[in-house]
């Protein structure tokens, strides 16, 4: 059979067409494929290219009839029905019935296969959007039977849609409920099932088709790597819950930073270890935590700097004594992702290696302590079922974990492992233990059992943290055996003194004395041991304690007292200090000083008349220092230096010129504020709406005009000195209030600041008014003037203190003849004036008058003639003078004056003067001193 016998057109091939005419008949058209017909004419399937190619591919012989090689598609065919349904009465009539000729034309067929292209190609595009879906589908007709099967399906199951094809779902899946949902119509959603070694999760939903159950289609996840996610999650989780329950159980400290030296975490055992809370450390960095004193040093920082673990020793800022060693942890790049740091409390080891090296045992000896002081771990579960311990667990017990991995503490206990169990102490009691135990090798050791519950409140784990105490044990041992000794050393020593010796706790309670203690001051130890010092001082067993004072000034003190015997002894009280620093023992020191109490006396009669010359001296160089010469000057200048000790607010008051601010500076230079500035300020010098910058300060841009800087004022720049305000009875009422609390509350705000400053200032004003009757005025207020007015001083008017002219006149002469470069005098006469002149301007008026006699004056001396230009000098009381009269007083001293004045302008000396007059050369100085004549 020739193709042309085969082929009913250049479009159709029948079923029996063998390989080789079906492959010439692609050679000569050009086209995709070719439909294949049975023996009644009707389209049964399709042919391509590629099909010839892989038949060739498997050897089939080229005779071989098409109808073996074609693929099955139930949906092409089913597709080729509904044609087939449509163009029926068309194929009938287009039929030619001539005789010979049966077969349907070319066009018909040509029409037939243009539809199938276009069929093929949409079902081309289709099948590579269906198999693009990433989720394996499967798809399923009305019988049962597999009609869709996508290539994600093939990847995950191996198994071809081709082999797949008009198979029954069944027979390829046995476990699919594909069948049910056809036979149900429910949709199952997200059922879960395994295929081989798959987890897969499906939703099955039924296909509908003229409103009737056509098929079914099963949509899939392939979620075997989330449930390997999962499984290693749940892991994850137990072994975190595992190294959370072993971080806090753990008896040594753990601190955990990340790369940065960052903490991230600490546990309990931390915090008991260096008494430094969770707070002070977790989110800050090592490096913040050691620059401020947290701790002396960080291993953490070393280990960083090194890249490998380190060990060291550091002080927490508690004072407890540390041993770190500081592990890195690496990422897969190599760089440090966290520093674990294990801690452990070395103060009381130290400390007893303090101990053993003051009585004289090896530090070895302590090593060995160190050495067998790491831990150990044990985990056993609710039902105390070992579940792992440590290698430190192996060492210290010398238990293997192949002895206990697997087992219950009970057997383990039974069977003589251990003499008893913290595990199953916890596991009775529900609560946290500590026992100790000892283990078969003989080990003795404290064991510390804490129990992990889960969500429910059942105890799931307990950790046990495990010690050796055995070496500590016998150490404490021997330290006592040691101790004991000392003691029968001590008591040797204690009895064998002299002196006598006291000794009482912390709370001054009595210990013990010694004999020597008996004989100094007559009283008997019974009547003393275990009694306390304040009701043995109450009692007036004795006058007073210095084992009291020594508690109360937290130090060494020494004093005298006396016994109810009458004796007197000299005793030094001594506090000891634990390694916390709170006092356990008092030990006094007692010596009879019956005979030193004259000398006592008699040094402090000496110290009583060393501060009075003391204080005397002072006054007489203030008194140089000040040029005075009246009582009342000395008077005042005397209180000035006792009050110039203390920080009280001075109120000093007087005329204009009487010397107010010399009193001030007087103040300032015998303070204890010496060292540091006097600021002067007049308050009725500066305008008032400047005083308050002046003296307050500003802050920046508080007012037009002001400095962006700011302003320091005169308060500040005072701070831990002296501010003088003179003239204080100007200052405006607004800003006395804001005196007032400086002085009550001893801060300051800037003008226009909002945060107080506060400053330590003492304040001294100076008045020339009232201020009692400003106060009733109402110009000044009451409560500034109270205090202000802590300690009043007022200066006296130079008129009330005329002995103090002829002083201070020549005082003022010698100045600006030195300052001139003069050396002029005054006369008698002149002196005289200046006596009986009331002086309203007071000091400052006369050191004017005499600078402008100085400058002003012709001769060498001044007289009265050079008055004549002044004419308000001229005495007031003029009603004696009148008539001639001179009071007996002045005239006398007018005389005295004038023989002294005539004796210096011949005299060299105050001696020679002394010989002219027959009188002493001490009468001479001070009378000299009285007028104011100069040799």
């Amino acid at each position: 059979m020739n193709s042309s016998e085969t082929s009913l057109s250049p479009f159709v091939v029948r079923y029996d067409t063998n390989l080789q005419d079906v492959s010439s008949i692609f050679k000569r058209n050009d086209i995709e494929f070719l439909l294949v017909s049975d023996e009644k004419k009707q389209i049964i399937g399709r042919i391509f290219p590629q099909n010839i190619v892989e038949a060739n591919d498997i050897g089939l012989a080229p005779d071989t009839p098409v109808q073996q090689i074609m693929p099955s598609n139930p949906q092409f065919i089913e597709f080729i029905h509904e044609l087939h349904l449509v163009f029926e009465d068309s194929f009938a009539s287009e039929q030619d019935t001539s005789p010979g000729n049966n077969y349907i034309k070319d066009s018909y067929f040509h029409l037939i296969w243009q539809l199938c292209r276009i069929w093929h190609k949409n079902a081309s595009e289709w099948e590579a959007c269906f198999n693009s879906i990433y989720n394996p589908v499967i798809s399923i007709d009305g019988e049962g039977r597999i009609n869709l099967l996508n290539r994600a399906l093939e990847k995950s199951t191996g198994i071809s849609a081709s082999e797949a094809r008009g198979k029954k779902v069944t027979d390829i899946f046995t476990n699919s409920k594909l069948n049910e949902v056809l036979t149900t119509g429910q949709t199952q959603a997200t059922r879960k099932i395994q295929y081989q070694d798959k987890i897969l999760l499906t939703n099955r939903t039924p296909l509908y088709k003229n409103g009737r159950i056509a098929g079914a289609v099963a949509v899939l996840q392939d979620i075997s790597e989330l449930e390997h996610i999962a499984e290693e999650l749940a892991r994850t989780r137990e072994l975190n819950r595992q190294l959370d329950a072993i971080f806090e159980s753990s008896f040594d400290g753990l601190y955990l930073t990340d790369g940065e030296g960052n903490t991230l975490r600490l546990n309990q055992g931390f915090v008991r270890i260096t008494g430094i809370s969770m707070e002070e450390c977790v989110g800050s960095n090592m490096r913040e935590l050691v620059d401020t004193g947290v701790f002396s040093d960080s291993g953490t920082l070393l280990a960083l700097e090194k890249q490998e673990r380190t060990t060291i020793t550091l002080v927490a800022r508690t004072g407890k004594e540390v041993l770190v060693t500081s592990t890195p942890i690496f990422d897969e790049q190599g760089n440090i992702a966290f520093i674990i740091t294990n801690v452990r409390d070395i103060t009381e080891l130290n400390e007893l290696e303090r101990r053993l090296k003051h009585i004289g045992l090896r530090d070895r000896e302590l090593d060995t302590i160190l050495d067998s002081s790491f831990d150990g771990i044990f985990i056993t579960d609710g039902e105390a079922n070992t579940l792992r311990l440590n290698q430190a667990f192996e060492r210290i017990t010398g238990v293997t974990a192949q002895e206990c991995v697997g087992r219950n503490m009970k057997e383990l206990v039974d069977e003589g492992y251990f003499s008893g169990s913290g595990t199953l102490l916890v596991l009775e009691k529900r609560e946290r233990a500590t026992i100790t135990l000892v283990t078969r090798t003989g080990k003795e050791v404290l064991v510390t059992s804490t129990p992990i519950f889960d969500d429910q409140g059942n105890i799931m784990l307990v950790v046990t943290n495990v010690r050796d105490i055995t070496e500590l044990n016998e150490l404490e041992r021997e330290f006592k055996k040691m101790v004991g000794l000392r003691e029968r050393e001590l008591d040797a020593v204690f009895e064998s003194s002299y002196d006598g010796l006291y000794i009482t706790d912390g709370e001054a309670n009595t210990l013990r004395l010694n004999e020597a203690f008996e004989r100094i001051l007559g009283v008997k130890a019974e009547e003393c041991i275990g009694r306390n010092m304040r009701e043995l001082v109450a009692e007036g067993v004795y006058s007073r304690s210095g084992t009291l004072l020594a508690l109360e000034k937290q130090d060494q003190v020494t004093i005298t007292l006396q016994a109810k015997t009458g004796k007197t002894a000299l005793v030094t009280s001594t506090p000891i200090r634990d390694e916390h620093g709170n006092i356990i023992l008092v030990v006094t020191n007692v010596r009879d000083i019956s005979e030193l109490n004259e000398l006592q006396e008699k040094l402090g009669h000496a110290e009583e008349l060393s501060r009075f010359f003391q204080s005397e001296l002072q006054e007489m160089k203030l008194r140089t220092q000040c040029v005075i010469h009246s009582s009342k000057m000395r008077e005042l200048i005397s209180m000035v230096v006792r009050i110039a000790a203390v920080d009280s607010t001075v109120l000093i008051q007087g005329e204009s010129g009487v010397g107010k601010e010399l009193v001030a500076n007087t103040i300032h230079s015998n303070s204890n504020r010496r060292e540091q500035p006097m600021i002067k300020i007049n308050c009725g010098a500066i305008p008032e709406n400047l005083l308050e910058s002046e003296l307050f300060g500003y802050e920046p841009g508080a007012f037009t005009g002001a400095s962006k800087q700011g302003k320091v004022g005169m308060f500040e720049v005072a701070d831990q000195g002296i501010l003088f305000l003179d003239e204080i009875g100007d200052l405006p009422l607004s800003l006395q209030v804001k005196l007032l609390r400086v002085l009550q509350d001893k801060e300051i705000l800037r003008v226009g600041g909002t945060k107080p400053i506060k400053v330590d200032v003492r304040i001294i004003a100076g008045t020339n008014y009232n201020l009692k009757e400003m106060v009733e005025k109402k110009l000044f207020r009451k409560d500034l003037f109270y205090r202000l007015n802590v300690i009043p001083i007022t200066v006296p008017p130079l008129r009330e203190r005329r002995e103090d002219i002829p002083i201070l006149a020549n005082h003022f002469l010698d100045n600006f003849n030195q300052k001139h470069g003069m050396n002029k005098k005054l006369s008698g006469s002149i002196l005289a004036y200046f006596m009986e002149y009331d002086w309203p301007g007071n000091v400052r008026e006369l050191e004017n008058l005499v600078e402008r006699l100085v400058v002003t004056s012709l001769n060498q001396t001044i007289t009265a003639h050079d008055l004549s230009a002044w004419s308000e000098l001229k005495p007031e009381n003029k009603s004696d003078n009148e008539h001639g009269i001179v009071r007996l007083q002045d005239a006398l001293e007018n005389t005295e004056r004038r023989i002294l004045e005539n004796a210096f302008s011949v005299c060299k000396s105050t001696y020679e003067v002394a010989r002219a007059l027959g009188i002493s050369q001490p009468t001479v100085v001070r009378k000299a001193a009285k007028y104011g004549i100069r040799g």
